[in-house]
């Protein structure tokens, strides 16, 4: 199946989205300020660069798009028609740099949330930080 854009849209297109301050992670940013949470943003100092940490209670948040970041059994994550060994390998490599970066934060003590692009979408990622914020202040 090809394309339905051209080469120089489909660039442009792909430009357009950043990997800082995406509407999903604003929403859970305004979420945790409303509610008293202080925080920091992509702490350069921490693997990954966490999109959410706070330093209070030795937590960080990951904000991961189900498209990017493959979350399985999401109706999110699909895979492009064209070059699609490209983009298994280019998934692939995000997964396994997940999982890093992962293993990397928690060697160093931090607890870890991600949350997903999906249970943003579905309003499920409010009861998901509680939980979450409810354990690190133990």
């Amino acid at each position: 199946m090809t394309d339905i854009f051209s080469p120089e849209t489909r660039s442009r297109m792909m430009s357009g989205i950043h990997s800082k301050n995406t509407r999903p992670e604003i929403v859970v940013r305004k979420w945790l300020y409303a509610h008293g949470y202080r925080f920091r943003l992509h702490r350069k100092d921490l693997p990954g660069k966490p999109d959410i940490v706070l330093p209070r209670y030795h937590a960080v948040i990951f904000v991961h798009g189900c498209f990017w970041h493959r979350h399985e059994g999401c109706k999110y994550t699909t895979t492009p028609a064209t070059r699609t060994e490209w983009w298994l390998n280019k998934f692939q490599h995000n997964i396994e740099h997940d999982r890093v970066v992962l293993e990397e934060l928690q060697n160093l003590g931090w607890t870890v949330l991600i949350i997903w692009e999906c249970q943003i979408k579905n309003n499920l990622y409010i009861e998901i930080i509680e939980e979450f914020l409810e354990k690190a202040l133990l």
